[in-house]
């Protein structure tokens, strides 16, 4: 995963994290519901990264 890939995610994180605290504060469900979306979509990306990295860090740990 490139840095420009993880910039992007840890972005979408934080607007969701301020998305959250916005509809806390205003009593908005449909904006705490769209941040809690958008943060579980960038942690989602975030560990997920690339398969094939995923596999070869799996292949790296039986050598």
């Amino acid at each position: 995963m490139s840095f420009r890939e993880k910039a992007k995610n840890k972005a979408q994180q934080l607007a969701g994290v301020a998305k959250e605290r916005i509809g806390d504060v205003t009593d908005n469900e449909r904006m705490r519901g769209e941040g809690a979306t958008d943060q579980s979509t960038a942690r989602a990306r975030q560990t997920g990264g690339d398969p094939r990295d995923a596999g070869r860090r799996a292949r790296d740990t039986f050598r």
